[in-house]
């Protein structure tokens, strides 16, 4: 029996281990991690986790800095910023964006949030209200800069990561406004012409809309500060070795807000910005998301060893090959790469077809789950039509759904506990996983249809379709695994080798879709896993049809902007 649960404590193992290096790591030094809602614009209620320094008090004010993250990331995402500011004695209010998070819909509403933000962060008394600094990556920018134009009084410096002044979401930047602008750009950012206007992002020193918010005519050096400290008309450029997503991950991006900060604003501890420590946070989230999929896969072995689940328990009745035939390799090309191929002309007729609304709230989700019906249909056909052996693999509907359920349920309770515990989601970069507010708890139930309907159809495909007699389980897993992710392998590989070469994206009208998309490489490969895991156990692709949809649903809408009000 102990064999049965061996997997499963090794996964809550894991997991203990990854949020505690995580959380130590957080609140290095004595750093207080508080978890807030706070009202802000017309009773809109937002989202944040306060950084708190040891020893900052109404009677030892510390300096503070707003930090954004940027469209369908999370305060989390701000994390690597977060740690090294408070460890540098800043008070870090990381906010969720109207619409992300845990702060209400709709996204983009009332300045992004980013107002309020600034406003709940002056209203605190450990705060020193003459030494304030805003920084944002991507959307996240436009948000302080939102705050900025409401409140130009009320802040010192900002660090726009990623992002830009002007259209179209922000004012128009000149030599006086913001307050000393410390611009970090990267050298492979994908939103170069969206933001700057040049089409490469090592062409920004020559945009004139950049050009203009340093006041000079001349191509802007970057390193180089432009305009008076003092005056509060300091400009700089910086470009990181890195992508636009990237910015989260570079020790070079968060440098180079320190040194901004710390030349602009007063009050913080010289703690050199080479001094980094978050990417050993970075690191136990990571641990913590793996040990996640692990738990996941023992919780369905331990279920499967009680009473009341062992009847679905049997070997896979039958291969629908025999061999790896031209046939076989057909189809699994086919499976493989019809999604990419499909990837941006089903994400824009979702679009047209199901804009957000009050029962599809989420505009991306609603995309992601329009091209995976559709992909779902087209893999199940060529199931149909290439398979070589009949292969019997449904078994028992409510006793999947109920040990998916069950499954599910598990490892959400160990998500949970460790949010509580440990004020730690389970992530690594922009890939992340954490509880679901009432809100989006509901919105998931509706998103949880199709998604259902994806996977039962996709993995019946997979295992119907495509298992192969006298397979070994690498092989197997390596199999699956390929077929749902290599299309994404290529697909991203050709974009950012043609990135790394040219400057931009093959795509290039396509950025933020090809950005979200790095996603689902991970997610897939992880899907075909607990797929597979499933099927070697049960014969049958529905356990994993029904985990994967719940799972797959619980992180997609938790993850994604809610762009129509809901409550």
């Amino acid at each position: 029996m102990l064999g049965k649960y061996r997997l499963f404590h090794f996964g809550w193992v894991i997991i203990l281990l990854g949020a505690l290096l995580a959380h130590f790591i957080q609140t290095s030094g004595g750093i207080a991690v508080r978890d807030l809602r706070f009202n802000g614009t017309n009773g809109q209620v937002l989202s944040g986790l306060l950084y708190v320094p040891p020893g900052v008090t109404a009677e030892n004010k510390a300096p503070a800095i707003l930090a954004v993250h940027g469209y369908f990331n999370s305060r989390e995402t701000q994390d690597g910023f977060a740690i090294e500011f408070a460890r540098r004695g800043y008070v870090v209010l990381a906010l969720d964006q109207t619409g992300h998070g845990y702060s209400d819909a709709p996204a983009f509403s009332n300045g992004f949030g980013g107002p309020a933000g600034l406003a709940y962060l002056r209203s605190l008394d450990i705060v020193d209200t003459d030494n304030i600094g805003l920084e944002g990556h991507s959307m996240g920018g436009w948000t302080v800069l939102a705050a900025a134009a409401a409140m130009p009084d009320a802040y010192k410096a900002v660090v726009l990561q990623g992002s830009s002044t002007g259209a179209p979401f922000a004012k128009e930047g000149d030599p006086s406004w913001p307050r000393n602008l410390a611009v970090v750009f990267s050298k492979f950012d994908e939103f170069s012409d969206f933001m700057w206007g040049v089409p490469r992002a090592q062409d920004l020193p020559t945009s004139p809309k950049l050009q203009a918010a340093f006041g000079t005519a001349e191509p802007v050096v970057v390193g180089e500060v432009y305009g008076d400290l003092a005056a509060g008309t300091a400009r700089i450029l910086q470009q990181p070795n890195t992508t636009h997503p990237g910015n989260h991950l570079s020790s070079e991006a968060i440098g180079d807000a320190i040194d901004w900060f710390d030349q602009t604003l007063e009050g913080a501890k010289a703690i050199p910005s080479s001094d980094q420590i978050w990417i050993w946070k970075e690191i136990g989230t990571l641990i913590a998301l793996i040990g996640f999929v692990v738990l996941l896969a023992g919780a369905f072995e331990m279920l499967l060893s009680t009473q009341a689940f062992a009847h679905l328990r049997r070997e896979p009745a039958g291969f629908a090959h025999e061999k790896r035939s031209p046939k076989w390799w057909l189809a699994f090309a086919l499976a493989a790469f019809v999604p990419v191929i499909t990837y941006y002309t089903f994400f824009y007729w979702a679009t047209l077809v199901f804009p957000a609304s009050a029962i599809l709230p989420q505009s991306f989700t609603s995309q992601i789950a329009f091209w995976a019906v559709l992909n779902g249909v087209i893999v199940f056909l060529v199931g149909l039509l290439l398979r070589g052996n009949k292969v019997e693999g449904r078994g028992d509907i409510f006793g999947s759904v109920l040990i998916a359920l069950a499954t599910v349920g598990i490892g959400y309770l160990f998500v949970a506990a460790t949010d509580f515990f440990f004020k730690v989601d389970f992530r690594f970069w922009v890939l992340a996983l954490k509880p679901l507010d009432l809100v989006r708890f509901k919105i998931a139930l509706v998103y949880l249809v199709p998604f259902t309907v994806f996977f039962v159809l996709a993995l019946r495909g997979l295992h119907i379709g495509l298992s192969v007699r006298g397979d070994s389980r690498l092989v197997q897993y390596l199999s699956n695994v390929g077929a749902m992710a290599l299309g994404f392998v290529v697909f991203l590989g050709f974009q950012y080798l043609t990135l790394l070469f040219t400057g931009h994206l093959f795509s290039m009208n396509e950025s933020l879709t090809t950005v979200i998309g790095m996603q689902f490489l991970p997610l897939l490969a992880v899907v075909a896993f607990l797929s597979t895991y499933a099927w070697r156990r049960t014969g049958s692709y529905l356990p994993g049809a029904f985990i994967n949809a719940l799972f797959v649903t619980w992180y997609i809408v938790g993850s994604q902007a809610t762009q129509f009000p809901v409550s």
